[in-house]
This record gives C-alpha cells, sequence and structure tokens, in this order.
C-alpha cells in the first residue's frame, strides 16, 4: 500500500512539515489510550491518510538494530537501491552507527520517542541534505515493544545516490515526558496542499513516510 505512495515537495514548507510531524505524534499519542505503547494494530493508514507518503514502519530484530519492513520510492530513491529488509541504519554514515544504536535501545527497551536532526554533507555529486527523522514505539502484536512508526523527511536534492547521514541532535523524550497534544488533526491535502504529483529527482526537497 506505502509502496504506491509518491515524494511530496517540502521546499519553502518548514511551518506545514513540523504541523504534519506534530500530528503525527499527537495520533501516536491518541492511539495510546492511556496505555504507555500503542498497538502496532491500533495505528489506523486511513486516520493518517495524507501523512502516508511519509512515514514506514521498522522492527526491532536485536538490541539497536531495526529492518525496515516495507520502503517506499523516496527512502531507495536516497540509497540508489531497493532497501526492503535492510537495516534502518543503512541510513546513517558508518562513524554514527554506534551512537544510532545506542538511541535505538532507548526507544525500544525504554519507550521513548525519539526526534533526529541529521545532515549528509556535500560532496562531488551530493549537495547537501538535512533530514528528521521521528521515531515512535508501538508494539507488535505479541505484546513486546518492537516495532517503530517512523518518519523521515529530507531537504535538499538527493543528488548522486547513496546518501547517508550524520547525527546532529537527538532529543528522547520519556513516556512520562509526553503531555497531551491536544486534538488530532491532520491537515488536509499532503504537505503540498494540493494532490499528489510526481516530482522531480534533483533541485526540489522531499518529504517522504514510507512502511
Amino acid at each position: 500500500m506505502l509502496d504506491d505512495a509518491r515524494p511530496m515537495e517540502t521546499a519553502g514548507q518548514e511551518p506545514r512539515v513540523e504541523a504534519h510531524l506534530r500530528a503525527l505524534h499527537a495520533y501516536w499519542n491518541e492511539a495510546r489510550r492511556g496505555q504507555d505503547v500503542p498497538k502496532r494494530a491500533d495505528i489506523d493508514p486511513r486516520r493518517i491518510e495524507p501523512l502516508l507518503s511519509n512515514a514506514f514502519i521498522a522492527e526491532r530484530i536485536a538490541p539497536g538494530v531495526t529492518r525496515l519492513r516495507v520502503a517506499g520510492m523516496h527512502l531507495s530513491e536516497i540509497m540508489g537501491m531497493e532497501v526492503r529488509g535492510m537495516p534502518l541504519s543503512c541510513l546513517i554514515a558508518p562513524p554514527a552507527r554506534d551512537a544510532f544504536a545506542l538511541h535505538l535501545v532507548g526507544l525500544f527497551e525504554g519507550s521513548a520517542t525519539l526526534r533526529m536532526e541529521l545532515r549528509s554533507p556535500g560532496t562531488l555529486g551530493r549537495p547537501e541534505m538535512r533530514a528528521t527523522l521521528l521515531m515512535l514505539p508501538l508494539r507488535s502484536d505479541l505484546g513486546d515493544v518492537s516495532r517503530t512508526l517512523v518518519c523521515l523527511v529530507t531537504r535538499g536534492a538527493s543528488g548522486r545516490a547513496p546518501r547517508r547521514f550524520e547525527i546532529m541532535s537527538c532529543r528522547a523524550t520519556s513516556l512520562a515526558g509526553i503531555e497531551d497534544a491536544g486534538s488530532f488533526q491532520v491537515l488536509p491535502g499532503g504537505l503540498s496542499g494540493t494532490d499528489r504529483g510526481r516530482s522531480k529527482k534533483r533541485g526540489r526537497a522531499y518529504l517522504q513516510l514510507v512502511t
């Protein structure tokens, strides 16, 4: 289903991007229904339809290691390959992967939400890219916290693949520190405010949610 989602343009839409990230977080918080972590089955794609091109589900397979269950077009474009079944850390530059693994341990074992600001330095054929990675823990059908709802936002042309990111900052929020975000409301029309359209590969910024 999410494989059919197309990347949306986000250049000049930072306030709208932030609004969508807040809306996704608010929906996840609503799905908790007084529990610590919502179940994967409680996430109804129809409730966040405008966001479906921007999110994905990853599965914990070992401490500090998550696997992409399904990956959409934009993520595969960034990596220049089919990434289904690959670890989420394939997006992260090798020197930062140990730190990334520790953050994942906190996500699953500490049941915290994560928001990372990422940067892919500019090199030959690769203009600098910035990205935001939002990760929200989920329970599997067995009841263990082993899934995560993820939203990846990239800013800047993707250039030559693959792109890998440094971690500029990471904010972990324990579930006890999460306040009620109020009523859940997804902005209509996705990020562009218009119908989805095919985006160009260069010279644009993209927001992509995959599962």
